[in-house]
């Protein structure tokens, strides 16, 4: 890949120098390896109770009484994720170590977290809705930032045979606690309206857990770059995206898979409400989809970190999304709550895999100090599909009914997976060039 290589600023690559940053790495990994494992349980935890399929569509939809208006919210939110990612990738690619822009970026992020918990305890009605689009915007803004600038940071300290053991354990750990977390918060926290907001609590309880996580991050020993670019604006990097994609074929498909994946995504904010139509969507019952979704997701986890590391996450991703679509299917035909809660698990076990796939199989796509760019045009499509996703299905279910909204998710995730199909496994080719050079 070599879309970048007229900015390349610096090279420190002779064969000293590369053993001694994978020396490095080696020697701190078991500290490295701990603290982003404490960050990410504790992430985990804390996020999942803003980004699951309940709780804030749900308490968007009180506000609103408006499938539109639950679509519009969670379009703001990937909307801001897709606006930063590429600017995140100029804030770091020029720089030989990245911790303190990912530190400052993750504090922004939590930040909007607690606005949103402050503006439900404060507000109520058009403001209060008004805040929770604005906070889930800013939320998602940063959350694009922390998306690039994190995962740039974990290729750097986590060798690619790790990744999937610490991603599994990571997300097994944090998704374990959470969805003990999301059951009491549905159950007690919004359905009892602990400190006279239960969403509002929830929200806060989400803002404290992930600002205990990310204290840990002050523990990790960053090695410096061997390579690194020069510093551009963003308007620069942008006009490089078309010769990016088309320096290697496999990334592009990688691209495409994802993008497509995102879109299937369309139906993620109605699951609950479209089990409202079945089931009476009280408090409890929001705590027991949660726990169905955020358990599943957590226990496949580390199926999906073991399958990883052994076969590469093509695999993961494939099987992932292949899950995710049958159980949309499911979903749309499930008519008690027990065959919802199977149908909630299947969606919480596809998607996890489809998330941990789409995360980190990019970062097994070109050299170091191209990586910040091709996270952050994969997130960036990402991201622009997730916000076009809640609108559209918002409003497709608004004119016409959710069975839609579901029915064109699950076509398009039929797409990703032939497109997928098309991408060769990372590893492979990297053995192949190996050995034809040997």
């Amino acid at each position: 890949m070599s879309a970048n290589a007229p900015h390349i600023a610096e090279l420190a690559g002779q064969p000293a120098d590369e053993r001694k940053y994978y020396e490095q790495v080696r020697r701190d990994l078991p500290r490295n390896f701990a603290a982003n494992l404490v960050h990410g349980m504790l992430g985990v935890t804390g996020f999942r109770l803003v980004t699951a399929p309940t709780f804030v569509p749900a308490y968007i939809y009180l506000l609103s009484g408006s499938k539109m208006a639950v679509g519009l919210a969670l379009c703001a939110q990937y909307l801001g994720m897709a606006l930063s990612s590429i600017w995140g990738a100029t804030l770091i690619e020029h720089r030989r170590r990245v911790m303190r822009v990912v530190y400052n970026v993750g504090w922004l992020m939590r930040a909007q977290v607690l606005g949103l918990a402050v503006s439900a305890y404060l507000l109520s009605g058009y403001w209060a809705l008004v805040a929770a689009c604005a906070f889930l915007a800013l939320f998602g803004f940063f959350n694009g930032m922390q998306s690039v600038t994190f995962s740039f940071l974990m290729s750097k300290v986590i060798p690619v045979e790790r990744r999937g053991q610490l991603t599994g354990m990571r997300n097994f750990l944090g998704g374990l606690i959470a969805s003990g977390v999301a059951y009491l918060g549905g159950r007690y926290l919004v359905e009892s309206n602990v400190l006279g907001n239960g969403y509002a609590t929830t929200f806060l309880l989400a803002f404290i857990l992930t600002s205990i996580g990310i204290s840990a991050l002050t523990f990790v020993r960053e090695p410096d770059s061997l390579m690194v670019n020069q510093q551009s604006d963003l308007w620069e990097r942008l006009m490089q995206v078309p010769a990016i994609l088309r320096s290697d074929a496999h990334y592009t498909r990688f691209f495409i898979a994802r993008t497509l994946a995102a879109l299937g995504a369309t139906a993620l904010p109605f699951y609950a409400l479209y089990a409202g139509k079945s089931i009476n969507l009280s408090g409890a019952i929001l705590g027991y989809l949660s726990l169905a979704f955020l358990l599943s997701q957590t226990v496949s986890n580390l199926a999906w970190g073991s399958i990883a590391d052994r076969y590469g996450y093509r695999l993961v991703f494939l099987v992932s999304m292949v899950l995710w679509t049958v159980s949309t299917i499911g979903l749309m035909f499930a008519s008690s709550l027990v065959f919802i809660l199977i149908a909630f698990c299947g969606l919480g076990a596809g998607f996890g895999g489809y998330f941990v796939a789409s995360q980190n199989f990019v970062l097994e796509f070109g050299a170091l100090h191209e990586r910040p760019m091709l996270i952050a045009v994969s997130d960036t499509a990402s991201h622009l599909m997730m916000a076009i996703g809640p609108l559209l299905g918002g409003m497709v279910a608004q004119g016409f009914d959710f069975i839609y909204v579901f029915w064109l998710a699950v076509a398009v995730k039929a797409l990703s997976i032939v497109a997928i199909l098309h991408v060769e496994e990372p590893r492979y080719r990297l053995q192949r060039v190996h050995t034809e050079d040997d």
